[in-house]
């Protein structure tokens, strides 16, 4: 045997070498695959069980929920407007357009049938070409991302490798728990489509002004294509991109079988045609009133909890507000609004002192402007960029172009002038508040807070704004004299000025007092001040026990304002909110019941549960008799008194109200009701010394009922309102004769609207002296001293008590001494519906 054949070669020993080396290296690549198939394992259930970060339980996988807004509903369901942080609204999947979900699957997710949440061909495509020939998440790693990944980055790699791990095994737990159908539905609940917009019905209404299940195959495309890049592909900023896009989920479409080529060419020859419009705070129906409501529902979440002990949240949690708002009575209102307050913005730009600029000379308008420059953002960015007090005035004095508030349809003008030149500009500018409503029920149907929203967010109506009530606090005296003191409409009063011992007289001179006797319902048809004052004065069982009497009444009537004792609230010299006074008038039309204003009904989760309902809230402040009696005079202000141009604006049916004006025309007032429906409305500046000089235009009958009289007007020719311009006040069965207006006939000449003199007096005239009343002697001339500031007066010295109840100055008409209309032919009464001379 030949013993070399057995002794190995070098070419034996390297193929052996080289066939453990290569088992060496399968060993090691087995054994790296199975620790990174461990290392893979121990990941998918370290982030399973949230130990990579936080991960959804079953039970929130199985009721998934995202922010959802707040919708805000009239009280014939139309959406008013919203409240959000992200503006999205569910739909169903019955209620999309089968477009919406062939184009969705066709361009986001063409085997989203087959698969169980996660494509293997879609991932290995977006790993193997890096994501240049798409991305691998399907439409159901995009649904668990909108619902539980809020904290998505995409600068940081390892958390969106992370962040995909998760979003995996979420869209498998998504997969075993809901239908494709419900899938999709939710992915298009929860996708952002730009400006804001998240979800396919908040979608379609805001660019095309449609339901999703009525969205065509254009649209459809429009949509989807959006899903790409939100903010890239929108149609209102891009339109050329959104028209490439659209053509491409069009192509995609036909690739998918979901549309023929045919239809598909003539689709993409169209344009875009959008419809776009969004609900914001500043759009739709009264955003003051929405406001207004939105801080109310922020203080009822507090209030309440949910199912899970949670507090309500408002911007999440998609309740649904359904309130008492006509909107056809409130637009009329706002139309009404806009109507009047333009044409009076031009007469008070005209007046000299506002041409010249001398209303703002002085003291205290100086120190509004330096107030108004402090609180503006110009002010605070320049303060937080470190300049200097000083600097930052001369600012306000160099012109820049800007945007300022204009009576036209955009509400808004492009100019230059100073910012000190804007800051008394837009205040010069009057404001107004208007409410309506149900006098039975409460429901408030119309709310106007001011002349533009945007530009303007101080409400006139709420309950926290307050202003002089001048003459529309009388009909509220009145009911008290009838209700407590045994007074008619009948019953003589004496129009003369009235002494209150300590407290001063009232009114603050006799300028505007006749002297005459007259029926108390004549009193009120012309709004006579002394009379008045007369009234409160037969309420005083000494002291200033009248005063008290009515503050106490008023508190009944459920007005929260503070209100001091002062015998000059007889004449309105007190601060009251719009809002009250509609509750406090409501018991008149209401029957001797007052009514508190409600504007929700009721309000629902998102589901529709019902979780509070609102029902009107009654109580009797005065008897019916009462009522109908004060109905019956304020009938009278306005066929005969101070109101009677009313009629000259086309309003027809059974009309009682209440003119008012303040001291210097600040602010004008008319409060108004028919059988079935009370409105207020008030104007005037937020400075109260910007004004109309002239009493013929700034007074209640001329600067504040034409208001109510447009509205009335358009709200009763609309079927659609409701009102019954043929109903007639009830007269009450106890009362055997109906009131009538023989008194009428016979009222002097003289008695037309309020003079100039008027008001109700200046705040220092009527403050409350420093020394208790009881330790003066109570003559009746006794008139506190003026001395120009805030602090109470001093009083004066004794006066003969013999000279003051029965002075009438000179050219003042009395019962002996009427007025010759030859030589005063302003003070003949001119006929109802003339509107000629000035009425209050």
């Amino acid at each position: 045997m030949n013993s070399s054949a057995s002794k190995p070669t070098p070419a034996n020993n390297n193929k052996k070498a080289s066939a453990k080396t290569g088992a060496k290296a399968v060993r090691y690549l087995w054994r790296g695959f199975f620790i990174l198939l461990g290392f893979f394992i121990l990941l998918l259930f370290a982030a399973n069980f949230g130990l990579l970060g936080e991960m959804p339980s079953i039970e929130e996988i199985q009721n998934p929920s995202a922010s959802l807004s707040s919708q805000v509903y009239a009280e014939d369901g139309t959406m008013m407007g919203k409240y959000y942080k992200q503006d999205r609204v569910n739909v169903e999947y019955k209620d999309i357009s089968p477009h919406i979900i062939n184009a969705l699957v066709s361009t986001e997710d063409e085997r989203f049938y087959q698969h169980s949440g996660i494509d293997g061909e879609s991932v290995a495509r977006a790993v193997f070409f890096l994501g240049k020939k798409g991305g691998g998440s399907t439409i159901t790693m995009q649904t668990a991302k909108n619902l539980f990944s809020n904290d998505w980055e995409r600068a940081n790699v390892i958390k969106r490798m992370m962040q995909k791990l998760k979003e995996g095994i979420i869209s498998i737990k998504l997969e075993r728990n809901f239908t494709k159908e419900e899938i999709l539905t939710l992915y298009l609940n929860t996708a952002a489509f730009g400006d804001n917009v998240f979800g396919i019905r908040n979608a379609a209404k805001t660019f095309f002004q449609k339901e999703p299940d009525r969205i065509n195959i254009e649209e459809a495309a429009v949509l989807i294509g959006m899903l790409k890049g939100a903010t890239r592909y929108n149609p209102r900023r891009n339109p050329k991109l959104a028209l490439d896009r659209r053509n491409t989920v069009i192509d995609q479409m036909v690739k998918n079988g979901k549309l023929d080529a045919g239809t598909a060419s003539v689709i993409k020859a169209k344009p875009i045609e959008l419809n776009y419009k969004k609900l914001d705070e500043n759009a739709g129906l009264g955003p003051y009133f929405r406001m207004v409501l939105g801080e109310y529902m922020k203080q009822w979440c507090k209030d309440h909890t949910n199912a899970n002990g949670d507090k309500y949240d408002l911007y999440r949690d998609g309740l649904r507000i359904y309130t008492t708002i006509n909107p056809r009575m409130q637009l009329y209102a706002e139309e009404a609004v806009a109507q009047h307050i333009n044409y009076m913005q031009k007469i008070l730009n005209s007046q000299s002192n506002i041409k010249n600029g001398n209303v703002w000379k002085g003291t205290k308008q100086q120190a509004v402007l330096e107030s108004a420059m402090k609180n503006s953002d110009r002010w605070r960015n320049l303060k937080n960029d470190g300049m200097d007090e000083d600097d930052i005035k001369k600012t306000f004095t160099q012109k820049v172009p800007m945007k300022v508030f204009a009576w036209n349809n955009n509400r808004e003008k492009d100019t230059v002038m100073t910012p000190l030149d804007s800051i008394k500009y837009h205040r010069q500018m009057l404001q107004a508040g208007f409410m309506a409503m149900d006098p039975l029920t409460g429901e408030i149907k119309a709310w106007v807070g001011g002349i533009d929203f945007k530009t303007f967010k101080f409400d006139h109506v709420n309950i926290n704004t307050k202003r002089q009530v001048g003459s529309t606090i009388k009909p509220l005296l009145y009911s008290l004299a009838i209700e407590e003191a045994g007074f008619t409409p009948e019953t003589q009063v004496v129009d003369q000025q009235q002494s209150f011992g300590g407290y001063g007289v009232v009114p603050a001179t006799t300028e505007s007092c006749t002297g005459r006797t007259m029926p108390m319902g004549q009193a009120l048809a012309f709004s006579r001040n002394c009379a008045s004052a007369y009234i409160m004065k037969q309420l005083d069982n000494g002291g200033n026990n009248g005063a008290k009497r009515f503050t106490e009444f008023l508190k009944r009537a459920d007005l929260t304002s503070k209100i001091e004792a002062y015998p000059s609230i007889a004449l309105g010299a007190c601060e009251i909110s719009l809002f009250e006074m509609m509750q406090a008038y409501s018991m008149f039309p209401g029957r001797g019941f007052n009514v508190k204003p409600m504007f929700i009904t009721r309000i629902e989760d998102k589901n529709g549960n019902v979780l509070e309902q609102f029902m009107p809230q009654r109580k009797e402040i005065i008897s019916e008799v009462a009522a109908y009696s004060v109905i019956k005079m304020m009938q009278g202000v306005t066929q005969f008194g101070t109101a009677r141009r009313i009629w000259s604006y086309g309003v027809q049916g059974e009309i009682a109200g209440k003119t008012g004006t303040t001291n210097d025309n600040s602010d004008a007032w008319f409060m108004g009701y028919t059988p079935g429906l009370l409105a207020g409305s008030w104007v005037g500046c937020d400075d109260r010394f910007i004004r109309f000089n002239s009493t013929d235009i700034g007074q209640g009958s001329a600067a504040a009922l034409p208001i109510w009289a447009y509205f009335y007007d358009k709200a009763s020719s609309d079927k659609n309102c409701g009102i019954d311009t043929k109903a007639t006040f009830v007269k009450p069965e106890v009362m055997v004769n109906d009131i009538n207006y023989d008194w009428m006939n016979n009222a002097p000449p003289d008695l037309g609207a309020e003079g100039e003199d008027m008001g109700n007096g200046n705040e220092s005239d009527y403050q409350l002296p420093t020394t208790d009343p009881g330790e003066y002697i109570k003559p009746e001339s006794q008139l506190p001293v003026n001395d120009g500031s805030n602090q109470p007066a001093a009083p004066t010295k004794k006066k003969d008590s013999s000279k003051s109840d029965n002075r009438t100055p000179a050219g003042v008409p009395t019962n002996n001494n009427p007025v010759d209309p030859k030589k005063n032919p302003k003070a003949v009464m001119k006929k109802p519906g003339d509107n000629t001379t000035p009425n209050n």
